[in-house]
This record gives C-alpha cells, sequence and structure tokens, in this order.
C-alpha cells in the first residue's frame, strides 16, 4: 500500500471514498487500547465506588458525545481537516489557534497511549521471561511501540483504516477475556487504597471524574473527526448517516474501554497506580492476551493520535510533507514519553492535562460549530487552502488572515476556563463561585461561544453566509 501523499489540501471527491462503517470502525478500533482504558482507572484512584465511577464516566461520555459529534459534519463539508475547516470562523491564519490546540491535544494522547502500553508491557515480559523493569527495558519498548506507530501514521489513512478493522474484532475478544481474568476479585466498594474522596466530598470529586475521564474522551476527538470524515462524499452519504455513525462510534469506542478500565481497577485493587497492578493481578493465562492487547492496541490508537499531529503540524508549517512533519511530531512525543515515566505521577499527570487541554478546546469547538450552523454547512472549500497556497484574499481572509473577533472570544473562553479549573496541583481563583465543583468546560465553551456571537453580530454572520463550495462538497443528499 503507497504511502499517503495528500496533507490538508482538499480531497477530490474521486478519492472519498470511505463511508460511515469505516468512521465507525476507526473510532471503535483505535479506541480499544490502554491509552483509554486508564482513563475508566481514574475514578475508582479518585476515591469513587464502582456504581458512582461507571455513572461519572457514562454521563461524561454521552454529554461530550452529544457536543463532540456534530463537528465530523464540517470536514463532511469542506474535504479537509478540522483545523483547516476553522479557518472559516478564525480566518485562514487564525485557524492555527485549531493546530495548535490539536498538535497538543494529539500529542498528549500519543505519549500517554505509548508510555502506558509500554510500562504494561515491560510488566508483562517481566513476568514471562524475568525481563528488568530497568532503564534499559522502558527505553527499548518504547522505542520500538514508537517505531511501529511511526510507521502506521506516515503511511497514513488507509494503513490505519485497515488497522482499525482488525483492532475492533480483536481487541474486543481480547477485553472479554480480560473481564474473565480480572472477575473473580471484582469488587463494588471505594478501593481503600486511595484513601478517600479526592476532592473531600462526593459531589466534588463525582463532577471532577464526569470530566476527567468520561467528557475528556470525546473532547479529544474535536480536532481529529475531521481526519476521517474528510474521506467520506457527501453526495453518497448524507449528514444524518454520518452523525449517527460518529455518534455511536463515539459512544461504543469510549465506553467499553474506559468501563472495562474501571472494571479491571476493582479486580486488580489498583489505586494509586494502574498499569502495575493490572499485571500482578493478572492470571498466567492472560499474560500473552494482554500483551497483545498493550502492544497491537497501543500502536492502533497511537497511530491515529500521530497522523492527526503529522496533518496540524502540516497546517501549521504549508511547506513541510505529511510525512516529514509526522517523524517530528514524534521525536516529541517520544520525549514527552519519558518525562512522562521518570518525572510524573499518572494520576496527577493524566488529570491535569486532560482538564487544562478540555478548557482551552472547547471553546475553539463552540466557536466552530456556530460557525456551521451559521453557513449552514456551506463552505468556500477553495478559500479554505489560501494559507496552505501561501497566497492571500479570499472570502476567510478577514484582516490579514486573522478574524480578531473569534480569536478574542476563543481566549476570553479559555481564560475564564482556566481560572475555573481544579487540578491536584492547583485551584483556579472562580471556583468559589462554583462551590468549588470543577465546570471550566461549561464556563470556558458558553463565554467563549456567547463573546463570539456579541462580538461578530453582523459582520462575521455576513462572511460566513456568504461561502459557497464546489459541488461535490456542498450537494445535498
Amino acid at each position: 500500500m503507497p504511502i499517503e501523499q495528500r496533507g490538508v489540501d482538499t480531497v477530490p471527491d474521486a478519492e472519498r471514498t470511505s463511508g460511515p462503517r469505516d468512521l465507525m470502525s476507526i473510532l471503535l478500533g483505535s479506541n480499544l487500547c490502554l491509552g483509554v482504558i486508564i482513563f475508566g482507572w481514574l475514578p475508582p484512584s479518585f476515591g469513587l465506588g464502582w456504581w458512582a465511577s461507571v455513572s461519572s464516566i457514562v454521563a461524561g461520555t454521552v454529554v461530550g458525545t452529544v457536543f463532540t459529534a456534530p463537528l465530523a459534519l464540517v470536514s463532511l463539508r469542506t474535504a479537509t481537516n478540522l483545523s483547516t475547516s476553522s479557518g472559516a470562523q478564525f480566518g485562514v491564519r487564525g485557524r492555527l489557534v485549531g493546530s495548535v490546540v490539536g498538535l497538543l491535544l494529539a500529542l498528549g494522547y500519543t505519549a500517554l497511549t505509548v508510555w502506558i502500553g509500554g510500562d504494561v508491557m515491560v510488566g508483562v515480559l517481566g513476568r514471562l521471561f524475568g525481563l528488568p523493569a530497568d532503564g534499559a527495558s522502558y527505553a527499548v519498548v518504547y522505542a520500538l511501540l514508537a517505531a511501529a506507530t511511526v510507521a502506521g501514521a506516515v503511511y497514513g489513512y488507509r494503513v490505519l483504516l485497515a488497522m482499525s478493522r482488525v483492532l475492533s474484532v480483536g481487541m474486543t475478544a481480547l477485553l472479554v477475556l480480560g473481564v474473565i481474568a480480572y472477575a473473580p476479585h471484582f469488587t463494588t466498594g471505594a478501593l481503600p487504597g486511595a484513601g478517600g474522596y479526592l476532592l473531600g466530598g462526593f459531589w466534588p470529586t463525582w463532577c471532577l471524574a464526569t470530566v476527567a475521564a468520561g467528557l475528556s474522551g470525546p473532547i479529544a476527538f474535536i480536532t481529529l473527526l475531521g481526519d476521517y470524515t474528510r474521506y467520506i462524499s457527501p453526495v453518497r452519504h448524507t449528514s444524518r448517516t454520518v452523525l449517527h455513525a460518529t455518534w455511536l462510534g463515539l459512544i461504543a469506542g469510549l465506553l467499553v474501554p474506559q468501563l472495562f478500565g474501571t472494571f479491571t481497577a476493582f479486580g486488580a485493587r489498583a489505586a494509586l497506580d494502574y498499569a502495575g497492578p493490572l499485571v500482578s493481578a493478572s492470571p498466567t493465562w492472560y499474560l500473552v492476551p494482554l500483551l497483545l492487547a498493550a502492544s497491537a492496541g497501543s500502536v492502533g490508537n497511537a497511530g491515529l493520535m500521530l497522523y492527526s499531529m503529522g496533518l496540524d503540524l502540516d497546517a501549521i508549517l504549508p511547506r513541510a510533507s505529511r510525512a516529514r512533519a509526522t517523524c517530528a511530531v514524534a521525536v516529541v512525543a517520544m520525549v514527552c514519553v519519558f518525562v512522562g515515566h521518570y518525572a510524573w505521577n499518572a494520576q496527577s499527570a493524566m488529570t491535569s492535562f486532560v482538564l487544562l487541554l478540555t478548557a482551552i478546546g472547547t471553546p475553539w469547538a463552540v466557536i466552530t460549530l456556530i460557525g456551521f450552523v451559521r453557513c449552514r454547512g456551506m463552505y468556500d472549500a477553495d478559500a479554505l487552502q489560501v494559507f496552505n497556497r501561501r497566497s492571500r484574499g479570499g472570502i476567510y481572509w478577514y484582516r490579514a488572515g486573522w478574524n480578531i473577533q473569534a480569536v478574542i472570544s476563543w481566549a476570553v473562553g479559555a481564560g475564564v476556563g482556566l481560572l475555573a479549573v481544579s487540578l491536584p496541583s492547583y485551584e483556579g481563583p472562580l471556583l468559589s463561585l462554583t462551590g468549588g465543583v470543577d465546570c471550566s468546560f461549561l464556563l470556558s465553551g458558553a463565554v467563549g461561544g456567547l463573546a463570539y456571537v456579541l462580538l461578530t453580530a453582523g459582520a462575521a454572520t455576513d462572511k460566513e453566509t456568504e461561502s459557497v463550495t464546489t459541488p461535490e462538497v456542498t450537494s445535498r443528499v
């Protein structure tokens, strides 16, 4: 299979041969990995019991999916990725806001997936063959995972789609075996090792788990969904079908692995760490399936994240090819893996990462969705590519390529979110207004969206509703 040459340029309709089933395969197969499973461990590590943990994950995932899934329709219409598509609202240069947000999201999740997958692999190989858990072992395992991940990401969308189809079946079977393996020691009570509720009370802790473990899953896809739907033709597939496929793919692709993580956290008594207890509590017969899940699953998920990172860097640096951009960001991701392994506490690092990225990413997504509604899904696909061609002009040029009102709205929303966030090592000053409950994503999205509506009433609306696109992008079926 040849290496994909296309970056963030407009995909011709003749090449848009994927369908809703392919979208579901990617969203399911790529998420059945330890990098997503470990988020199900967060609620038990916060001190919640089984039912409270499950309810927080389900509530956060459902709410996040309802909000995130419509973004898939943007790239269905523009035939390019979401950060480039956001140029309709932020300007063809201002869309760099989305590229940076997407780059940070994908970077963090890529590093997390390789980090956790590598830790479990070293633990399993230690039990099977006596591999020492030292720096050299971790370095070799991380390097092998990274090399396989880079290979898949560089080859591009078609290879990653084929991998996801296989993983959606294979990883499901491995998770079913995992339920059997950890069932004998499963308990529904809160884990004593967690030391009680992390935030001192049930509801503040439950809300933290809802955001950190549940909502963060769909939010991670706010810039990724367009990487897949740009290969789906609106001429052959309706918006409703694509939206339903996105909903189902996100719900199943996130709830299945995360609830497995919650189940195994209680079954392995994993209160303060996940990888170590998961391996220690595994029966011998499940070690090989666990090794396969840690390796193959991690490569599938990290490959898609790294692919998205390459597209975002390609959008920031148009002269760089997608393949070179992918290799460049892979080096940065590996640095983050080693820093995470040696310098960070897993629970604190994961919680801080997802809450901060949710706070700054949500207002960008809200502004992009408001623009989609305003222009009724009609975009000028050629005008969105002005920055990539290193030219000037077009209806999305605004002021020197920037829609200042949109950028200010995003910055204000993100700033409010950061002031309202509750991290293990930091509490924003606005928490006193919310009773100590982390509502950062709600406040950042609401403030950013409201500011955008007020600042762009009239001028920006006229600009957005002028959008027209090529027939294959805008045809309604």
